[in-house]
C-alpha cells in the first residue's frame, strides 16, 4: 500500500494585523480543508512561504498542523529540505517526536546546481539520517535543477523514500517512465495544479495542490474519481476547476490564493513577506469572479 494518497493542501500560513503567524486561523484552515475531504495537509511548503519563516515560527506551525492532523488521525507531511544536506539532515531530525507526521517534503536542493548523481545522493543521505520517511520534491523551475527517470527511479527503490511531488510544469516522458516503472508503493503526487488528473489517470496516487484552499471538495473528488477510474466525471470537474487553476497562479504563489482567502474572510490579512508582494485587485477579483 501506498504511505500516502489523495489530496495535501499545502496550507498557508496567515498572517496578522501586526505581522505575527496567525495559529488560530491556521488552525481552522487545517480544519476545514481535512472536513472537507482532504486526506491530509503539508505544513512549510512553497505556499507556506517557508522560506520567509524564522525558526520559532517554523515551530508553530508544525506544531499547529500538528495538533489539528492528531485530532483528525489525518497524516502530516512537513517541508523539511532546504538547499545543503547538513541542515537537510538537522530539520528532519527535528522532525522526531511530531506527533502525526508520517512524511518529509524535502526539495531538490536549489541554487548551488549539484549534477543528478549528487542529487540521488544527498537523498539518500537524507533518507538514512530521518526519523520519518521522505517524499521529494522535484521542481526544476524553482531549483534550477531536476530529476529525471532514472534518477527518481533510482530513489523510488530506497526503502525510506517512498513518494515524490511532481511539479515538472507538464506530464513529460520522465513522468511517464517513473509512473510506469516505479514500485506500486512508490507515491506519485501531482505538483502542477493543471495537470493532477493526468497524472492520476496514468498512475498517479494523488496531489499536494495549492488550489485545494478553495473549492476543496471539487479537488478531492476528481482525484477520488481518477482513482477509482470515472474518468468521464472526474474531467469534467477538471475541465470546471482549470480556469480557478490559472486564476489562482496567475501572480506568483501564495499571493492571489492569501488574496481570494482574506476576501472570504478566511484569513486576517492577504500579507505575504517580502519579496512576494500582496496580489493586485484586478488579479484576486477575476479568481473571486470565478469561483462565484
Amino acid at each position: 500500500m501506498r504511505l500516502l494518497e489523495g489530496v495535501f493542501v499545502p496550507a498557508v500560513t496567515p498572517f496578522d494585523e501586526s505581522g505575527r503567524v496567525d495559529v488560530a486561523c491556521l488552525e481552522r484552515l487545517l480544519a476545514g480543508f481535512l472536513d472537507d475531504g482532504a486526506a491530509g495537509v503539508v505544513a512549510l511548503g512553497t505556499t507556506g512561504e517557508a522560506s520567509a519563516l524564522d525558526d520559532a515560527e517554523r515551530r508553530a506551525v508544525v506544531d499547529a498542523c500538528a495538533r489539528v492532523c492528531a485530532d483528525r488521525g489525518a497524516p502530516l507531511v512537513v517541508g523539511a529540505g532546504t538547499n545543503d544536506t547538513r541542515t537537510t539532515i538537522a530539520r528532519h531530525e527535528e522532525l522526531a517526536g511530531v506527533p502525526g507526521v508520517v512524511a518529509s517534503l524535502a526539495v531538490v536542493p536549489y541554487y548551488v546546481r549539484p549534477s543528478e548523481p549528487g542529487i540521488v545522493a544527498h537523498f539518500a543521505e537524507v533518507a538514512e539520517r530521518s526519523p520519518v520517511p521522505l517524499v521529494v520534491y522535484n521542481v526544476p523551475y524553482r531549483t534550477a535543477r531536476g530529476l529525471g527517470a532514472d534518477a527518481l527511479l533510482e530513489l523510488a527503490a530506497h526503502p525510506r523514500i517512498v513518494g515524490v511531488k511532481q511539479a515538472v510544469g507538464g506530464v513529460d516522458a520522465d513522468t511517464l517512465r517513473l509512473l510506469a516503472a516505479a514500485p506500486r508503493d512508490f507515491a506519485v503526487l501531482g505538483g502542477d495544479d493543471a495537470y493532477l488528473l493526468p497524472v492520476v489517470l496514468m498512475g498517479g496516487a494523488g496531489a499536494i495542490a495549492a488550489a485545494a484552499h478553495v473549492r476543496t471538495a471539487d479537488f478531492v473528488q476528481m482525484i477520488d474519481d481518477g482513482l477509482a477510474g470515472r474518468v468521464a466525471e472526474a474531467r469534467a470537474r477538471a475541465e470546471a476547476l482549470l480556469p480557478v487553476v490559472l486564476a489562482l497562479f496567475a501572480e506568483p504563489n501564495p499571493a492571489v490564493i492569501k488574496g481570494v482567502l482574506h476576501a472570504q474572510g478566511r484569513i486576517p490579512t492577504p500579507d505575504v513577506r517580502l519579496p512576494l508582494t500582496p496580489a493586485s485587485k484586478p488579479a484576486v477579483d477575476d479568481a473571486l469572479a470565478l469561483l462565484r
